[in-house]
């Protein structure tokens, strides 16, 4: 009788401790790891193409804050995973802490963070300042009255307003047209100076002894009586040159088309091809202010409503050419809209000045009953020539 031989058994390594056996990463630590490197590769196109492509103007809507709270949320990741009874294992934690601090650091520049303006805050005002007001008026103040409407403006005792939305709409109504409220302005602001553009008035104590046109709009200035709409369309940027304590100094009321139209679907062409055509008007826009304050040899503030945050690239070659007004005061993350939502997480609205001009005070102001911008406030001296 012949005997069959069995197979032996399979040896099963038995470790040791010079060979510890290493935990698999459960599907949680995967997800970490992979945002962390899917957040920096998004950090990397944000540094490469924000203001250089027009799709990035999309993305770019998102609230600045998201550059902190995203890599924040990825180191509270690790601790968490034990809430779902979850343990990430230390290598891979060291990983994901890694790509976290350095998203934090690569998204710090366009998280609108502005700490500089805690030490600097408090700063006493000389009385012989230059106070400028900028205010987006959502309409000239439709959703408020009209006599309160001047009253907020009027008790804010500027020696300069710059403002934007000089235009009629109802409060359904997105499609703006001209209004002429003349009288009244002249009427609560006697012995200003007025200089209007479309969309953008300017008022001023002080004597406006130029005005030059800048950007799309020179070609509209030289037609022969332009239409109202040409003008509002081209004409985004209104310098005034005033004369202030011996010193001319050029004020830029500005405001940056909008990028996109909420009334369409973000899922139909129509959306970004209106994000296409509005980006060519922004540029233009943007490139005639930078033209135009790269020769202007006056002490400068711009001010305005840019619709464009902190964390769009659009906004840099300005930003590299002039100092940030809320250096000099105000919150650590300025915030100026939406006042008239419930989510307050973008700073639209920006003032800017050359190094010839020192800052003193800057302040965000909310007047939610009548827009849903915050009115930006400067004070500002010409700085002693050396």
């Amino acid at each position: 009788m012949e005997l069959t031989r069995q197979a032996a058994p399979p040896a099963v390594a038995i470790p040791s401790e010079a060979d510890p056996v290493r935990p698999r990463c459960c599907r949680y630590t995967r997800l970490l790891l992979v945002a962390g490197s899917g957040w920096l590769v998004l950090l990397l196109f944000q540094e490469l193409l924000s203001g250089r492509w027009w799709v990035m103007m999309v993305p770019d809507l998102a609230p600045p804050v998201t550059f902190l709270a995203v890599p924040l949320l990825l180191l509270a990741g690790i601790p968490a995973a034990r809430l779902a009874r979850r343990r990430v294992p230390r290598r891979p934690a060291l990983v994901i802490g890694a790509l976290a601090l350095a998203g934090l650091l690569l998204g710090y520049p366009w998280s609108g963070l502005n700490p500089a303006a805690l030490w600097k805050d408090g700063a006493t005002v000389p009385a012989d300042a230059l106070k400028v007001v900028s205010f987006n008026t959502l309409a000239w103040g439709k959703s408020s009255t009209s006599d309160h409407f001047y009253r907020e403006l009027k008790a804010r005792d500027a020696d300069v307003y710059l403002l934007q939305e000089y235009v009629w709409s109802d409060k359904d109504d997105a499609n703006e047209r001209q209004i002429n409220d003349m009288a009244r302005i002249r009427k609560t602001f006697p012995g200003y100076q007025v200089a209007v553009q479309g969309e953008l008035v300017t008022l001023s104590r002080y004597p406006i002894v130029s005005r030059p046109a800048i950007g799309p709009y020179r070609a509209t200035a030289r037609e022969n009586s332009p239409d109202w709409y040409q003008v509002y369309r081209t004409g985004k940027v209104l310098r005034t040159d005033v004369r202030f304590r011996g010193h001319i100094v050029s004020l830029y009321n500005v405001h940056i088309p909008v990028q996109v139209d909420m009334r369409q679907s973000m899922l139909s062409l129509a959306f970004y091809q209106t994000v296409h055509d509005r980006e060519v008007a922004r540029r233009a826009q943007y490139q005639g202010l930078l033209d135009d304050i790269s020769v202007n040899p006056n002490p400068m503030l711009v001010a305005g409503d840019f619709n464009t945050t902190a964390a769009m690239g659009d906004l840099q070659p300005l930003r590299s050419k002039l100092a940030d007004a809320s250096d000099h005061g105000g919150s650590a993350l300025p915030l100026s809209w939406n006042e008239q939502g419930r989510l307050k997480l973008w700073r639209l609205d920006w003032t800017f000045t050359s190094a010839g001009l020192d800052v003193h005070r800057y302040v965000l102001t909310a007047l939610p009953e009548i827009s849903d911008h915050r009115l930006q406030e400067t004070d500002v001296t010409v700085r002693a020539s050396r």
